[in-house]
């Protein structure tokens, strides 16, 4: 049984440009700081140490999660997919339902070490298949509202402190969603870039340094409080910059590049508790592939290598540190004509590091069917799995992070 691939799609994938760069935010040198309407106090020249660190890594484009965490044991998984399916024989670590891609075998040590663990069947409350249009519910994760903000601000924004360095986006220089708000955050391309002109000695002798304080230091205007604010952060991220730079042990692709940033920040320890990264090139309408080429092996192994490099490299702070992996929709359980599948609805999310339960799958199986759209049901809301997270490991309030939503357990976290 197969589909014809959408039609329409996706130029509204390549066409978006998340929100936050250009409101409420200052760039100096390769930093940015997003300062939303709060009121701002610059960062001490020195940060307190995080006692726990989030990472969200958000795959873009709509990853399969029936790919990455395949249900072998639905027997409509082998009915939909006659030429993309994966058989048992290849698949990692199976169970008597669910076994790991093979290309996820850089992080099948993190699996049987009960640091890694899979989640199934979540996503939305209901169906989104826009991609803008479900990344800014996932990100915002407050629906009805009509409030600018999302779920990692307002879990900043509970936690101690109002240093923008707490929040802090890199790869992309955008803020995302989940991200932007009321609360403080900084963004980066790259950790080296993150200077502030005049730090070099040939600056310091043209007196910019000295220029850009006089300018601001006085200046009570919005813009003056998020120079200030920048000023005091990158004054407050040098660590950063004389910690190792390990980017070597990585991927060269841009996920290795920006993992490895967040790993030298993490191990820099100068109070960042919120780090978001992107993996794109996840919209596979047409060759995603079989295991022997396309876009599908591609990807997981970029994902596989550049994650286990990360959690390789977390040092002494790797007991702080909890990942999350999740994308803003699944695609159909049918492939199409195309050697692709088009936008669905569930999907898997991953959860790696410190208080995880790892080494199986959670949630409740739904069973996959070839009828009406072909989806993939989603039984467990994603922002259980969030709030499990943000509960066990930052104490935090989840109707606060989450307003108006009622979490269901999960079981994948131990506290503190």
């Amino acid at each position: 049984m197969t589909r014809p691939a959408d039609t329409d799609c996706c130029d509204e994938l390549r066409a978006i440009s998340r929100r936050g760069l250009l409101t409420g935010a200052v760039a100096l040198a390769g930093a940015t700081t997003a300062v939303g309407s709060a009121v701002v106090t610059a960062a001490p020249a020195s940060a307190a140490s995080a006692s726990s660190v989030l990472v969200v890594l958000s795959l873009r484009g709509a990853a399969d999660g029936l790919s990455l965490v395949v249900p072998h044991g639905d027997p409509v998984y082998y009915q939909a997919r006659p030429r993309l399916a994966i058989a048992k024989s290849q698949l990692l670590a199976p169970d008597a339902m669910f076994g790991l891609h093979p290309k996820l075998a850089p992080l099948l040590p993190l699996w049987t070490s009960g640091r890694l663990a899979a989640v199934h069947a979540t996503g939305l409350p209901a169906p989104n298949r826009s991609h803008f249009a479900a990344m800014e519910e996932v990100e915002d994760a407050d629906p009805g509202s009509a409030k600018r903000r999302g779920w990692l601000n307002r879990l900043i924004g509970a936690r101690p402190g109002s240093s923008p360095l707490q929040g802090f986006s890199v790869g992309t220089g955008v803020v995302p969603g989940s991200l932007f708000g009321s609360e403080p955050v900084m963004s980066t391309d790259s950790v080296q870039d993150m200077t502030l002109p005049g730090d070099d000695k040939w600056v310091v002798r043209d007196g910019r340094k000295r220029s850009l304080h006089t300018m601001w230091d006085g200046n009570r205007t919005p813009l003056g409080t998020a120079m200030r604010s920048t000023f005091g952060a990158l004054g407050a991220f040098q660590p950063v910059l004389r910690a190792a730079d390990h980017s070597a042990s990585y991927p060269s692709s841009d996920l290795g590049k920006a993992l490895a940033s967040v790993a030298r920040i993490i191990r820099g320890d100068v109070g960042v508790e919120v780090l978001t990264v992107d993996q794109g090139d996840w919209d596979m309408h047409s060759d995603l592939g079989t295991l022997a080429w396309g876009r599908m092996i591609d990807n997981t192994d970029d994902l596989a290598r550049s994650v286990a490099a990360f959690m390789g490299d977390l040092g002494t702070q790797a007991t702080k540190v909890t990942l999350v992996v999740l994308s803003e929709f699944g695609r159909r359980t049918v492939e199409n004509d195309n050697y692709g599948l088009d936008h669905g609805y569930g999907n898997v999310m991953l959860v790696a590091g410190a208080g995880v339960k790892g080494g199986k799958v959670y949630g409740t199986w739904p069973g996959l069917t070839l009828a009406d759209d072909a989806d993939l049901r989603v039984t467990t809301d994603y922002r259980s799995v969030l709030s499990e997270v943000v509960s066990s490991r930052f104490r935090a309030s989840t109707a606060t992070v989450f307003p108006g939503f009622t979490p269901s357990p999960v079981g994948l976290m131990s506290s503190l």
